[in-house]
């Protein structure tokens, strides 16, 4: 008789179960009938976020001039849209506008390419040595925690106020971070797939070439991005601590004569500048990605 009372509630347990796993068994049957776009949001079209994202900013400017030329927002500290077009417009004229964007330019993508070129050289190398590598490693970290506007000065000091201070800054900042990258994406390399070459006789120099190389590249390739603005930071912050030309010294002097509407314009043009950057290397990373995939 004791057992009894033990056995009705297995039982009830039992059909309790089932009943759940029952009900579950409907849900992917009612599921499958719904359209997919139901499940899952649909990705939108490009041309709905281009206009949106453009109607956006229009508002923005829109609201600020209306604000501006009521009196609600103070033009001596904020200026508004048409005096910052207008100051665009003046330093496009004179010259100063094209000269100081090419210079920022060629400080970015020149920074940009020694950065990631020595960052993708020294993080592989990594691969051929533990002890080298477990060496390097505490100090590139140390590196990446050191405030580089701290280091500014002194490359400034020591190569000039020319251009070749302005690519050491930008690729001092991105070359540390590609380093750490490359690194990290050599330690993900499968190490059955490297014992297996060797096992069929191959060297060290071919599954470097066959194995380590094309299993890294899909990370260096995503990192890109990340690195054309830590590069054009770098060009910027060069240019603001002494410069001749650029975008950043363009904002250090307009700053020091409160000339604000020249300030919106190196900063405006910096946003745009740096969206076309990361347009560009956007679409040279899903080129690359889709090479190396095949």
């Amino acid at each position: 008789m004791t057992a009894l009372p033990a056995l009705m509630h297995r039982t009830d347990e039992a059909s309790t179960s089932a009943s759940r796993l029952e009900s579950l068994g409907r849900i992917p049957r009612r599921a499958a009938k719904r359209r997919r776009g139901s499940l899952f949001p649909a990705e939108p079209a490009s041309w709905k976020i281009a206009v949106t994202v453009v109607g956006i900013v229009v508002a923005v400017f829109v609201a600020w001039e209306l604000l501006a030329n009521a009196g609600v927002v103070n033009t001596f500290f904020w200026s508004k849209p048409s005096l910052i077009w207008a100051s665009f417009l003046t330093q496009v004229k004179a010259g100063t506008m094209g000269a100081d964007l090419s210079f920022t330019a060629l400080s970015t993508v020149y920074g940009f390419l020694i950065g990631v070129g020595g960052g993708v050289l020294i993080g592989l190398s990594f691969w051929w040595s533990r002890f080298y590598a477990r060496t390097a490693e505490p100090i590139f970290i140390a590196l990446e925690a050191m405030p580089k506007l701290a280091l500014a000065p002194i490359i400034v000091l020591v190569l000039g106020l020319g251009l070749t201070s302005k690519v050491a800054m930008a690729a001092a900042i991105v070359i540390v971070i590609q380093i750490l990258n490359t690194h990290a994406a050599v330690r993900r390399v499968d190490r059955d797939e490297q014992t297996l070459l060797y096992s069929l006789g191959a060297s060290r120099l071919q599954v470097f070439a066959k194995v380590v190389v094309p299993s890294t590249l899909p990370s260096i390739i995503s990192s890109l991005r990340v690195s054309i603005g830590l590069s054009l930071t770098g060009a910027i912050v060069g240019e603001y601590i002494g410069s001749q030309h650029g975008l950043g010294k363009m904002i250090q002097v307009a700053g020091s004569t409160f000339d604000i509407a020249a300030i919106w314009v190196g900063v405006f043009t910096l946003a745009v500048f740096a969206f076309a950057l990361y347009v560009v290397v956007s679409l040279i990373e899903r080129l690359l990605l889709r090479l190396v995939h095949g």
